[in-house]
């Protein structure tokens, strides 16, 4: 296969869901597998799939229709655009939602394909992404929605860490549970779900300390990357799932600081460089049109990532060990960050063991 190459294991990938899909039910909570951070790819969601996931959640529902041939439910979730209602209803079994006009849509298209749709109420509990913040806008599009024709208010749901990094708490996702009840006294209805956010939530199930209530999870990183809260790896789940593989285009000795008057680089910054002297510098065939060097890590940690360009990446091989040649290939860890641009771009062939 050629590079620039992103191996994936599946089974350590099928490992963590099994872990999380056991280790979850047994506090009463459904997980969902959220496949985002790998593009919607449908060999990674079978494998959720097979290690025992029922519903499968992307952002794009683009993702979705690639997935429509994989036997489980769909969760579309980002709220979705309103132009965008007609496919959200055609590939998705399940939508979040916050905006009462993008829900009358939602209905709208419902009923012209025949078609029940279960929605999920978004709450912003503190994070300020998406999601309804005060509970009277929450009570009124409540109200709303029971009158619309095929949709059905199937819970509440709220997203912690993403934007505002706010760390999931016990304190925090009761807040979830008492709208739940304020809901279920007003208006009657006993809502199915409360979704109580994504991997950054499983901290909470040390010393059981999420709340009574949350049933259902949205899980892709800790499945997927084996990372919870702050990107950390989780104990007992395999964090090695991904490795990139990037091939050596030149290996040259060369001065360690540019010569010549400096102006900006190609992305409008201007890069700070420390004479070390000659160093052995390595270019791979991959860039920041695949992925942030920032975001990539090598596995040999005599090796230094100096930067890279648009489609070069420059590193120092200076202290490698290895007997470095052209055409050699180097591999690196990948963050999140890093398998989400490597697995979008269309530049990087993926491997799947």
């Amino acid at each position: 296969m050629p590079y620039p190459k992103l191996i994936v294991d599946i089974n350590k990938i099928k490992y963590n869901g099994s872990s999380l899909v056991k280790e979850s039910a047994r506090k009463g909570i459904e997980v969902v597998g959220v496949t985002k951070v790998v593009c919607g790819n449908p060999t990674i969601a079978q494998a959720l799939v097979d290690s025992g996931i029922k519903t499968i959640a992307d952002s794009r529902v683009e993702n979705l229709k690639k997935l429509s041939g994989i036997n489980c439910k769909k969760m579309l979730l980002r709220i979705p655009m309103p132009s965008q209602s007609e496919d959200a209803v055609r590939y998705s079994d399940i939508v979040l939602v916050s905006e009462i006009l993008t829900i009358k849509k939602l209905s709208e298209q419902a009923c012209i394909h025949k078609k029940s749709i279960d929605l999920i109420l978004m709450i912003d509990l503190g994070d300020l992404r998406e999601g309804l913040f005060y509970e009277n806008e929450i009570l009124k599009t409540v109200s709303e929605i029971i009158q619309l024709k095929n949709i059905k208010l199937l819970g509440l749901g709220t997203n912690l860490s993403c934007y505002g990094a706010v760390i999931p708490s016990r304190e925090i996702l009761e807040k979830l549970v008492l709208i739940k009840n304020k809901i279920k006294n007003l208006f009657n209805i006993n809502l199915e779900i409360l979704s109580g956010g994504n991997s950054g939530s499983i901290r909470l199930f040390e010393d059981n300390q999420i709340p009574s209530g949350i049933n259902q999870l949205r899980l892709g990183a800790s499945i997927i990357l084996g990372i919870g809260i702050d990107h950390l790896p989780i104990d007992g789940l395999s964090a090695d799932t991904f490795i990139l593989e990037a091939e050596i285009i030149e290996l040259r000795k060369k001065p360690s600081k540019p010569v010549g008057k400096q102006g900006l680089d190609a992305f409008g910054n201007k890069p700070v460089f420390i004479d070390m002297g000659i160093r052995s510098r390595a270019i791979c065939a991959i860039g920041r049109q695949d992925v942030n060097p920032e975001d990539i890590s090598p596995l040999d940690n005599k090796i230094n990532i100096l930067g890279g360009s648009s489609d070069h990446l420059i590193l120092d091989v200076t202290d490698c060990k290895d007997d470095l040649r052209v055409g050699d290939t180097l591999r690196f860890k990948v963050n999140y960050g890093g398998c989400l641009s490597l697995m979008t771009s269309p530049y990087v062939y993926k491997e799947f063991l």
